[in-house]
Order: structure tokens, then C-alpha cells, then sequence
């Protein structure tokens, strides 16, 4: 679409701003932020800072005696994937499954990220998963970190996912034997466990970050991940009060989601905050209220599947009758239909220009001080990067003991010993904070800390040498009674992870119980089915119509782990989501299971029992 395409469809349409000059300012911040080391510009917690990345919520010294025994399933990680694939596998008459985990409970994401002000964007009545069936009441419409952390620990406690499970434990290995066809796991602890199936669940965001910033290691005052957060030094609890910080000068990188929800607590409790952006985050009303207990109670049954998948199709821009949800993530797409169906202004993309003037507008109408409002303004697409839902972030700039550093797309150029330097300037902090996220696009063996070998030795990072390979984004060919749910890498992508890690639970649960029930010995993915897959993912990201919406419209967004830090490439496109969205990848599993023939799956049937005569 050229400039001149844009601007023809602001025809007759009554607008306060021009599209054309509109898409060109986008272009110019991107182009900004475009770097050549890409999502290289990032490094791991370790050597002088793995201790940002240690357990700060366990006694430090356990310690136990290695556990050698065999189950029939081990699933690697706690967090809602694992818990949630722990569910459909009981389900399917899976008995003994042990979930490995490095963390001292249940919980994923929401045992580790206790920062103060962590929450969920996505509204508690589809965010919970089998909410309908565990029970509860959610409190608000957003649920908190400790509530939600609280709803995993429910999950697993009903279907006996506790009675096996290894806290504070990681796996180093796991290796695929062909002659007992069976994964020996083995752990840091020195636990060696042989599984008939294997089912990893470590999470897309699961390996904390930091900035590659010149001399990060010389700084002599207190680092802090949000991933880890350290009270014993801030003093104050998630709710904030954050008392320590009281005589503290502290800065925070990093300006995402994490750090829209941290950083009022910072510059509530703090003595100086400087808050260090280079991309600002697009942030739009979150209007949390609690919930009516009468309609709560008198919701019919069935309703929390039918709300996630209302939920994921208005996401997704498919028309449905009625918004169930209504909240700023779909509202944008309602708001598109409409203008068409008026005929006074283009669908989608205009539509997403005038939602993103909303939210600058917003900045406008609470920033006090033009300049701050002016580094505070998002200049790309309606969800280039994760937007962020809050009512209080933006004033936290109207304070005095609050400053914005905006580093125009570069970022801070280096540290040293007292602070952090930028534009020539010395910013003398006693405290830094990394709100810089997750490993994204890395090796597997990167993201989950271990090496799996299937068929022949072969690694899986061998097998996926040349990217991501493999049937529905779930199963892969050469590792039978393998599976992975990851909500991302060629699998349905929607702003509500957990339905679609519930939806990748039910396609693993159906596989192993179809096995199971079917005296099948081993199911494994066929190379034809898995290049077939590939290929699709590949097809719907450049030739399909929609699928090269979405890939183009990646290309022109600023830099972010969505579009692999602006360089969207053939292997980047591979590694990512089904093109076609959310609801077509829950159709595509529907139908699959509907025919009933287990298609592009190998299946090797156990031996039969011959009785002695």
C-alpha cells in the first residue's frame, strides 16, 4: 500500500491528523531503532550477575538425595503449560507424571515475577484457566500476581500434580533410548528418571536478560531483574511500599510492560527515579473494577470457553455478535467494523492509526509537562509491541522526584562504577533496575538450560539448526513421545496465552490418550508431515493474503521481540506464529482431531503379551 493509498482513504473521512505523514513519522522511529547485532544486543544472567537470576524466594542450601526411578511422563516446568498439560494428561489415564521444575513451587511466570505491581492485562475471568471447574471468585477484573499464583497452586493440588514433583530442580540432559524407547532425564540434582513420554513447558519468556550495555559490570551500587525481585533491599511487599528506597536515588532500564506496572511504586517509595526509555510502550485505559458477585454466580455454564474464544476471535479481528470481553484489546477492531460499515474511514489500518492517536492523546491530556509528553508518545502500529493497560503509569511524570530519560531509540550508552551515562550526561544512581525482559529467539537449548537428544544422538538443537521444525508447532520428527507447549513457534498466537496453552494442553492430552488407548508404544512426528508444516507456516507468512498482511506489517514495526528486533526474516518467519492467527490454528487442530486418524503421526504399537502354553 503506497503513501498515496493511505491518504485516498482518509477520503471524506473527517480526521484530525494525515495518514501518509502519519506512516512516514513511524517509519522514521523505526528506522532509529533498527540495530545490525539485532536480539544479539542482549546477554545472559550469568558469571558476575548470575546471582540476579538465583532464587530469591527459597532458603538457599537444600539439598536432597537423587531420585532414580521411572514414570510415565516427566514435563519440564511448572507454569501454567506445564500444569495445565498435567491436567489433560491425567485426563487421558496418564498415572505417574512428574513435573521437573527449578523454582521452589508451581507457578511459571507467576511464582517468579513478584515485583511489586505485577498483574495480568488480560481480564481474570478468561485469564485463569479452568477457572469453571476449580472454582473461585476473582476479586477484580485483572487478578493480581499472588492471586494468580495462588489459582496454579489450586490446578495443581486437584489433579495430584504435586505428589511427584522436583522443586528446585533443573534438567541437564534428556536422551532418547531406542532400544526401551523410553527419555532418561537427568536433573542438577542427580536424579536420573526414565519416561515413556516427555513434554517440555519452560515458557517463551522464561530466561531473563540484560542489556549489552559497555561496562555494565563496573557498577558498585544494587542491580535488581524485575524477573528476581529483591525486597530484603527495597523493603515493601507486591503491593508496593517499598520503604528502603526511601534515601535510595534509583534508575530503571527498560519501559515494556513490566515497567509501566513497577515503576509507580518506584517513584512512589523512592527518593530520586530515573527512568531510562527507548522505545515508550503504547499505553492505553485499563479500567479495573471488581467484579458483580451476582452476575459472577449466575454465569450458565460453559461460559469461560465461550468468553476466551470470543475473546481471542474479536482479538483476532473476526466479527462476532457481540464483544464478551470489551476491554482495550479488542475494542480497536470493533471500532474498524464499525468505521466500515459507516463509510467514513478504511478499515483496519486507519482504524489503528486512530487508536494509537487515542493513546497519544491520552499522554497529552495527563502529562503535565509538554517536552515529557511529547518522549511519552508511541510512534508505531497498534501492537508492534505489547500494549500496555494501566491508570496511573503516565502521572507518575508529572512528579518532581520522577525524571524521563528518552534516548531517542539508542539506549543508555554505558555505566560506570556510580551510574549511568547518556547525551553526556552522568546520572549518579545507588540502585539499578533491568525491566529488559526475556530471551526471545535464541537456541532451545539457551531458553531451557538443557540438551535433548532424540533419534541417533541427534539434538534438537541440531535438528532446528536451520529453525524451528515441526507438526502444529507441537511434535517433532526424529523425538518420539516428545511434545512442547510454547504458545508462540508456529502455533496460534493470541494476547491470551493461557487459552492457547489450554488448547495446546488438549491437543497433547489427546494424542497420549489416543496412544494409550490404542496399545501405542511410541507416536512421532513424520519428516513429510513436519516439512508439510513447515511449510505452511512458511506459505501463510508471504503468499497467503492475510498471512502477508501480518508479515508486512512486522516488517514496518518498530524493533521488539514480536518482529525479532525489526528483522523479520525468512528463518524469524519460520520460527514465529501461524500466520493465519488464533482461530484459524484452533480450527486447524479441531479438524485434525475431528477426522480421527491421528494423521502425520507414526505410531509404533506395543508388543503383545504371548501366553505361555
Amino acid at each position: 500500500m503506497t503513501d498515496r493509498d493511505i491518504a485516498q482513504q482518509g477520503a471524506g473521512t473527517t480526521l484530525d491528523f494525515d495518514p501518509a505523514k502519519l506512516r512516514a513519522k513511524y517509519r522514521e522511529e523505526r528506522a532509529k531503532r533498527l540495530r545490525g547485532d539485532g536480539a544479539q544486543q542482549y546477554s545472559k544472567l550469568e558469571g558476575d550477575f548470575a546471582g540476579l537470576k538465583a532464587d530469591p524466594y527459597v532458603e538457599p542450601g537444600f539439598t536432597r538425595e537423587p531420585i532414580a526411578d521411572t514414570v510415565d511422563a516427566v514435563i519440564i516446568g511448572g507454569g501454567f503449560g506445564g500444569i495445565l498439560t498435567g491436567a489433560q494428561l491425567r485426563r487421558n489415564g496418564v498415572e505417574k507424571i512428574r513435573i521437573i521444575e527449578r523454582g521452589g513451587d508451581i507457578g511459571g511466570t507467576w511464582y517468579w515475577n513478584r515485583y511489586p505491581g505485577a498483574a495480568c492485562d488480560v481480564e481474570s475471568y478468561i485469564y485463569l484457566p479452568l477457572l469453571e471447574e476449580i472454582g473461585g471468585l476473582p476479586p477484580r477484573k485483572y487478578a493480581t500476581a499472588p492471586e494468580i499464583w495462588e489459582h496454579t497452586k489450586k490446578i495443581a493440588h486437584r489433579f495430584d500434580l504435586y505428589e511427584l514433583a522436583l522443586f528446585q530442580t533443573s534438567v541437564t540432559e534428556a536422551v532418547w533410548d531406542s532400544e526401551s524407547e523410553t527419555y532418561t532425564v537427568r536433573t542438577d540434582r542427580g536424579d536420573e528418571i526414565r519416561t515413556r513420554y516427555l513434554i517440555t513447558a519452560t515458557g517463551s519468556l522464561s530466561e531473563p536478560k540484560l542489556p549489552g550495555i559497555a561496562g555494565i559490570d563496573k557498577f558498585e551500587g544494587h542491580m535488581i531483574h524485575t524477573s528476581r525481585w529483591d525486597y530484603d533491599y527495597t523493603g515493601g511487599d507486591q503491593g508496593g511500599s517499598l520503604s528502603k528506597l526511601a534515601d535510595k536515588r534509583v534508575a530503571i532500564i527498560g519501559t515494556g510492560a513490566t515497567a509501566v506496572q513497577v515503576v509507580p511504586h518506584l517513584a512512589e517509595s523512592s527518593k530520586h527515579l530515573t527512568v531510562f526509555q527507548r522505545t515508550p510502550s503504547s499505553i492505553h485505559v485499563r479500567a479495573d473494577r471488581p467484579t458483580d458477585e451476582e452476575w459472577f454466580r449466575n454465569l450458565p455454564e460453559g461460559w469461560q470457553r465461550a468468553r476466551m474464544e470470543n475473546f481471542t476471535k474479536a482479538f483476532s479481528g473476526v466479527d462476532v455478535d457481540v464483544d464478551l470481553v470489551n476491554d482495550s484489546w479488542t475494542q480497536s477492531y470493533f471500532d474498524a467494523a464499525r468505521a466500515a460499515a459507516e463509510g467514513d474511514v478504511a478499515p483496519h489500518q486507519l482504524a489503528n492509526y486512530m487508536k494509537m492517536e487515542d493513546a497519544r492523546a491520552r499522554i497529552d491530556q495527563v502529562v503535565e509537562r509538554p517536552e515529557t509528553a511529547e518522549m511519552l508518545k508511541p510512534w508505531y502500529n497498534f501492537f508492534c509491541k505489547r500494549p500496555c493497560f494501566h491508570d496511573g503509569y503516565l502521572d507518575v511524570f508529572n512528579r518532581e522526584n520522577t525524571t524521563l530519560v528518552d534516548t531517542d531509540g539508542r539506549g543508555v550508552e554505558s555505566i560506570d562504577e556510580t551510574g549511568l551515562w547518556f547525551g553526556g550526561v552522568h546520572y549518579e544512581v545507588d540502585c539499578i533496575v533491568f525491566a529488559t525482559g526475556f530471551e526471545v529467539g535464541t537456541s532451545s537449548g539457551s531458553r531451557t538450560g538443557f540438551v535433548l537428544h532424540g533419534r541417533d544422538g541427534v539434538t534438537l538443537g541440531e535438528h532446528w539448526e536451520n529453525g524451528f521444525r515441526s507438526l502444529h508447532g507441537l511434535a517433532v520428527h526424529n523425538f518420539p513421545n516428545y511434545f512442547i507447549i510454547n504458545s508462540l513457534s508456529q502455533a496460534g498466537l493470541t494476547a491470551n496465552f493461557a487459552h492457547m496453552l489450554s488448547v495446546e494442553a488438549e491437543q497433547v492430552g489427546y494424542i497420549i490418550g489416543a496412544a494409550i488407548e490404542g496399545s501405542v508404544k511410541t507416536v512421532e512426528v513424520t519428516a513429510d508431515a513436519e516439512e508439510a508444516w513447515v511449510q505452511e507456516i512458511i506459505s501463510v507468512a508471504t503468499d497467503n493474503e492475510i498471512g502477508a498482511q501480518n508479515t508486512a506489517f512486522q516488517e514496518e514495526c518498530t524493533p521488539g521481540y514480536y518482529n525479532n528486533e525489526g528483522q523479520p526474516f525468512l528463518r524469524a518467519i519460520q520460527n514465529g506464529p501461524y500466520g493465519l492467527g488464533a482461530v484459524a490454528y484452533i480450527q486447524v487442530l479441531d479438524d485434525w482431531r475431528e477426522a480421527g486418524t491421528l494423521e502425520g503421526l507414526s505410531l509404533t504399537p506395543a508388543p503383545v503379551a504371548v501366553e505361555a502354553r
